[in-house]
């Protein structure tokens, strides 16, 4: 290497030195080239409303938009692309974006399209989606629509990027792989203009932003500080009839979790799917104590009593509880036939059986 003055010596300092120097140099160069052409994109996106690329969001097909705006690559006779409405599928977008402003759920719209038979974004364009099954429409697919602002004419960018983390952050030999991941709004770049023609008016996209946003419990007192959901139990409890880790939900005003057997709100329900299994977390906090002091005090061994102004403090608060469940790994099967739970963590663990009513 010229640098050195020959070959490398790893075991001399100088060459040490030189090629962290180098090291230091590459480093520099790249991230000085990434920032000159992540700010030529979003000047490209923000002023010309330019397409940068990629997939064509569902409802759109790429057009041509004459000569590329760079005399280079149009002297290689490269064509600039923009987005225009699909005519197979746009009619599906601006169905979906009516159904959602008439006050209909995302599940209910993603179970009408898959009664209707109309082919999910995976399933209408299967060459750019080898590797999704296409089975149906899901709340996902159509969550991601109501959500996505090019449907309104402008173009975005920057709405995802790539991070490369560790494939095993305990082997790191094994390398990094590329995640991506969603960018907050404030990151996104957006079009001053309108660079294609919209599928949607801003009015009835921002309306059904207003819809999606309407979450949580009726606020009580200062309507301007929404109540937040807080569930003690969330990821700890297992259903006892098929196995499934149960989700947390809202019932009638209280924290709960349940169960729907692999059954989701965008299909169709079968007659012979079991009922969902529906638990209130009132009915398991007040065992979770005693739960704790039976998995922790050895078996046939009891110790005499131990209080502090009259209160046993052998027993755990139930916010406790959970946290050392947590802690330990350690899974609570509800068995909705029977209203019991089950405690265990792993085979060698204790498995005791507790009323949960």
């Amino acid at each position: 290497m010229p640098e050195a003055g020959g070959r490398v010596d790893f075991t001399s300092e100088h060459d040490e030195q030189t090629m962290t120097m180098l090291g230091l140099s590459s480093k520099r160069e790249v991230t000085r080239t990434s920032i000159r052409v992540r700010t030529a994109m979003a000047a490209q996106t923000l002023e010309q409303g330019r397409y940068l690329g990629g997939r064509p969001p569902y409802g759109y097909r790429l057009g041509d938009a004459g000569p590329h705006p760079n005399k280079a690559h149009a002297a290689w006779g490269r064509r600039a692309r923009r987005l225009e409405p699909d005519p197979e599928t746009a009619h599906v977008v601006r169905w979906i974006f009516a159904q959602r402003l008439a006050g209909h759920s995302v599940a209910r719209i993603a179970r009408a399209l898959n009664e209707a038979g109309i082919p999910c974004p995976s399933a209408a364009d299967p060459e750019r989606n080898p590797h999704r099954r296409g089975t149906g429409w899901t709340l996902g697919t159509v969550t991601t629509i109501l959500q996505n602002p090019r449907y309104t004419g402008h173009q975005v960018w920057n709405r995802q990027r790539t991070d490369r983390d560790l494939a095993d952050p305990a082997d790191v030999s094994l390398g990094h792989k590329s995640v991506q991941r969603w960018n907050l709004p404030d990151g996104w770049v957006i079009s001053r203009r309108p660079a294609h023609p919209a599928l949607v008016s801003e009015a009835d996209f921002v309306a059904a932003q207003d819809i999606s946003a309407v979450r949580g419990p009726a606020p009580c007192g200062d309507v301007s500080i929404p109540e937040r959901r807080r569930y003690l139990l969330s990821g700890l409890l297992v259903c006892g009839s098929c196995r499934r880790r149960m989700e947390s939900a809202w019932s009638n005003g209280s924290p709960a979790s349940r169960c729907r057997h692999g059954h989701t709100t965008a299909s169709v329900p079968s007659s012979e799917r079991p009922r969902n299994a529906y638990v209130r977390e009132d009915r398991i906090l007040p065992h979770l104590p005693a739960l704790h002091l039976l998995l922790t005090e050895p078996a046939g061994r009891t110790r005499r009593g131990r209080t502090r102004g009259g209160t046993d403090v052998r027993y755990q608060a139930a916010e406790d509880v959970t946290v050392y469940l947590r802690e330990q790994q350690v899974t609570l099967t509800y068995d909705p036939a029977d209203g019991t739970l089950r405690a265990g963590a792993g085979e060698a663990a204790q498995t005791i059986t507790l009323k949960a009513s």
